[in-house]
């Protein structure tokens, strides 16, 4: 079977830079001076500087958003009203990653699209939109890798290698996109207020083919650990998708992939691991990743700097790593041939990694 490369990725995000703003916004749901106070802690220490979202925040800071979206003291938008904005915000995002790609006149060349979103839905979706506004070919085989959360990204990328594995001309367009702004919801609750203080908006597009260019994808695995299958969910309610985050999911996380490390590495030892792209879901998360493995104190620093410059962009927020770490082995910045894993959770609880080297 054909090798298989992610030969490019480009990043995008929205131009307003809010999370100033929505941890103010945040620390007045908060109920109490108790309430206040946790919340405040918690944003001390999250390791976010900034975050982007398509909502521009309004002042004085804290008060919400310049449209109305959200509202201090006011009603939250039903879930009608957010699909509507996704609706009409998507499409400039996605746009805005495609033509960092660079693929001047090969739009044409590309035979599948595969879109990871869970933020938003409608139909036609973005990749009707991909083609039409780019130029892909209107046979171009398309896939949706729907609500799988931050994990999606890794599982987008696992069908791109299974396509150009089995057809080894094909050149596949990855999309993660996500607008996870537009479902922070009116509550008190401290876990819930998370959401405010960790979560953005960004995307990644990626080139994926047999062209020996950029990273070399060597394989994949998949873990599900059942008995923390509610530390996080994803539902869609009235106003909006509900997610329960869990601050238990680090200490899960730092349990169980030790068991998990022979299938993550065909047998090779974490010693053996050059480049570390874990999801930054947030810093506790990196912190039970980096206990948990055993890792050295810098091993995630990329994935700790992707979260303090963008906070968490749900699925495209692990490319924004691998990005990271393809722009630094292009710039000679690290030695080719490393040895890296990709590695990102979501719903179930669950983890999916991907096993790379630098080309």
């Amino acid at each position: 079977m054909a090798e298989v490369f992610i030969n490019r990725i480009a990043t995008a995000v929205p131009r307003h830079e809010v999370h100033g703003a929505f941890r103010a916004f945040a620390a007045g749901q908060a109920e109490g001076e108790q309430g206040r106070a946790a919340f405040a802690r918690m944003a001390a220490r999250a390791g976010i500087a900034r975050r982007f979202s398509v909502l521009e925040p309004s002042a004085p800071e804290g008060s919400g958003t310049a449209c109305g979206f959200y509202r201090a003291g006011g009603a939250f938008p039903g879930t009608r009203a957010r699909m509507a904005r996704y609706e009409a915000e998507a499409p400039a995002l996605a746009d805005l990653a495609f033509a960092r790609l660079g693929l001047e006149g090969e739009a044409s060349r590309i035979t599948h699209l595969v879109v990871a979103t869970c933020t938003g839905f409608v139909a036609p979706g973005l990749d009707r939109h991909l083609v039409e506004r780019h130029g892909l070919p209107r046979g171009v085989e398309r896939s949706l890798v729907g609500f799988m959360g931050c994990q999606a990204a890794i599982n987008a990328l696992k069908l791109a290698w299974h396509i150009v594995r089995s057809e080894p001309r094909a050149r596949v367009l990855v999309v993660c996109l996500e607008l996870c702004t537009l479902h922070l919801q009116d509550t008190a609750a401290l876990e819930q207020l998370l959401c405010f203080l960790l979560f953005a908006d960004g995307c990644a597009a990626a080139i994926v083919s047999a062209e020996p260019v950029g990273l070399r994808v060597e394989g994949f695995s998949s873990l599900m650990m059942p008995e923390a299958a509610g530390m996080i969910t994803w539902r869609i309610g009235d106003a909006g998708f509900d997610m329960t985050l869990s601050g238990m999911v680090p200490i899960a996380l730092a349990h169980a992939l030790p068991d998990f490390v022979p299938a993550m590495l065909e047998g090779a030892g974490v010693a053996d691991v050059d480049l570390w792209a874990v999801h930054p879901g947030g810093r506790s998360i990196l912190d039970g990743v980096q206990s948990g493995l055993d890792l050295p104190p810098d091993a995630l620093a990329t994935s700790r700097e992707v979260l303090r410059s963008y906070g968490n962009m749900s699925s495209a927020t692990v490319m924004f790593v691998l990005a990271a770490m393809m722009e630094a082995a292009r710039m000679e910045r690290a030695p080719r041939g490393q040895r890296g894993l990709a590695l990102a959770f979501g719903p179930g609880l669950s983890a999916e990694a991907m096993r790379f080297r630098t080309a």
